[in-house]
């Protein structure tokens, strides 16, 4: 491969979006003073959260749906009354706290570091435009990057060709030049396959790739590759 470019994803692969998440919900649960178990909590909300973000790649559901639906729907798989007052100030105080927490996957600053030097580096992220760079920023990460592409700024989200080609286009990358590297394998490693873009699939959630593609299970394993 004759790499010039490498687009990350942000949440998933390089920031460890669970525990910052948990963090997250710890403090603001605790502040509005909601009695459940914390545990148990999470352990419901989880793979809710992980439904709807896939219907909102979708576009099955819209970014306040996803917002409020999330929660809403933890609350009443655990028998919590909870308002659409408390519901709506948590999802707020969410999205404002969630930024705060800088948990990087282990691995992340010295694989920057390496790879910095060496490529053009950018993050293509469907996360919400208000809080990407804020959460590339506490986790003192953004100066590695040129170009930072959220799904907001472009319209679609991945895995929809167009904002690889926009990303593309915008870093003033050829696909043949460019990698993709992602733990998502729909969103990520197809999206990115479909455009003619290079691969490497982070094995870190559970999530199997199909197929023939690189795969790590570490972030410092891209030394072996790039």
């Amino acid at each position: 491969m004759q790499i010039k470019h490498i687009f990350f994803d942000l949440d998933h692969t390089l920031w460890d979006f669970e525990i910052n998440s948990s963090n997250t919900f710890k403090h603001i649960l605790s502040k509005n003073k909601v009695e459940l178990d914390f545990e148990r909590f999470m352990g419901v909300y989880s793979p809710i959260n992980h439904r709807y973000w896939k219907l909102y790649r979708e576009d099955k559901v819209s970014k306040v749906d996803l917002r409020y639906g999330r929660l809403k729907e933890t609350f009443d798989s655990l028998n919590y009354n909870a308002s659409d007052k408390l519901i709506d100030l948590l999802a707020e105080e969410y999205i404002h706290f969630l930024p705060d927490h800088n948990k990087l996957f282990d691995g992340a600053i010295e694989i920057l570091e390496y790879l910095k030097p060496k490529y053009n580096m950018h993050i293509i992220t469907n996360g919400f435009e208000e809080v990407q760079h804020k959460k590339m920023e506490s986790s003192n990460i953004l100066t590695y990057f040129d170009k930072v592409i959220t799904s907001e700024e472009v319209g679609v989200k991945k895995p929809n060709p167009k904002i690889f080609n926009y990303a593309l286009e915008k870093s003033k990358a050829n696909s043949h030049e460019s990698i993709m590297i992602g733990d998502n394998f729909e969103a990520d490693i197809l999206g990115a396959k479909n455009v003619g873009m290079h691969t490497i699939f982070c094995e870190f959630n559970g999530e199997v790739a199909t197929g023939e593609v690189l795969t790590i299970t570490k972030l410092i394993q891209l030394k072996q590759f790039l």
